[in-house]
């Protein structure tokens, strides 16, 4: 199970050295991805009728353009979304930014989507919140063709491509796509498209249940469960040391291929604070 860590968008500020100290020090450590959350807007929350995760208070750095300052700041650690909120940006251009960023990895990037919550940030970039489940299958369908094939005809039900293509095309032909998302009609979606799933909010009942679930969803499309991944998550804010041993072998029980830690919501201001926590996560696991 390869341990990467949850970048603190919303706790490392703005400040670009920062960044790059947080970015160079969680390779150094030995972690072996970087994960990022997305949000475009942040939305006040007055007058609002639907819970909100993040606001207009929630920093967020633009994810696509931090992996591109990342790619040049780094040499071995992946770079992953965690998730894109895919059906509320245009297709075409995030296959043409996914494909950028993995050229200038040299293949160390993977494409983590879902399809979000907040309809104020799809308002915003003109994108239909309400149909958002069933545009992303196309959308990785489009995806995956632009990522392999030199010049592309398409014509679907909301995306037209008239003999054109990327250029220059990704180092991974098609670079993986793998979903987050925790609803019962995204976890049938995820097991018959994605490569993987990204799982972050824990079931009252367990991982295990949802876990096999999904696994059953996948092999009853057709699809080879041992190739299917698992990236789960270690949130380390209202836990112990004991807490994160135990966690972390669940999730490897459970077959992961990755894990996520997060650190925010710890109290912690800075990249530094973030770096220290993470050193000292890093001993407990034994990582």
């Amino acid at each position: 199970m390869k341990i990467g860590v949850i970048f603190p968008q919303v706790e490392i500020g703005s400040d670009p050295s920062g960044v790059r100290d947080y970015a160079q020090a969680v390779e150094d450590m030995g972690f072996t991805h970087i994960s990022a959350y997305d949000h475009v807007l942040g939305a006040s929350p007055e007058g609002r009728d639907f819970p909100m995760a993040y606001t207009d208070k929630s920093m967020f750095h633009e994810v696509l353009v931090l992996f591109g300052f990342l790619a040049g700041i780094t040499r071995r650690v992946e770079l992953v979304t965690d998730v894109i909120i895919l059906p509320q940006r245009q297709t075409v251009l995030v296959a043409k930014q996914a494909a950028e960023i993995d050229v200038l990895t040299g293949g160390r990037f993977r494409l983590g989507v879902g399809i979000g919550w907040n309809p104020v940030e799809y308002e915003g970039l003109n994108e239909n919140f309400h149909n958002r489940g069933r545009r992303i299958e196309e959308q990785v369908e489009v995806l995956r063709k632009l990522w392999t094939e030199p010049v592309v005809e398409y014509h679907g039900r909301w995306h037209h491509i008239d003999r054109a293509g990327l250029n220059p095309l990704p180092v991974q032909r098609p670079i993986p796509v793998w979903f987050g998302g925790s609803a019962e009609p995204a976890l049938q979606r995820l097991a018959r498209i994605a490569d993987g799933w990204m799982p972050n909010r824990k079931p009252p009942e367990g991982w295990a249940a949802n876990v096999a679930r999904v696994r059953e969803y996948v092999r009853a499309a057709g699809r080879d469960v041992g190739a299917f991944g698992l990236q789960g998550r270690l949130n380390t804010a209202n836990a112990t040391p004991d807490q994160w041993r135990a966690d972390a072998e669940e999730w490897r029980s459970l077959g992961a291929n990755y894990l996520d830690v997060n650190t925010m919501g710890a109290g912690l201001h800075g990249p530094q604070a973030h770096i220290d926590r993470l050193r000292k996560i890093k001993e407990e696991l034994g990582a």
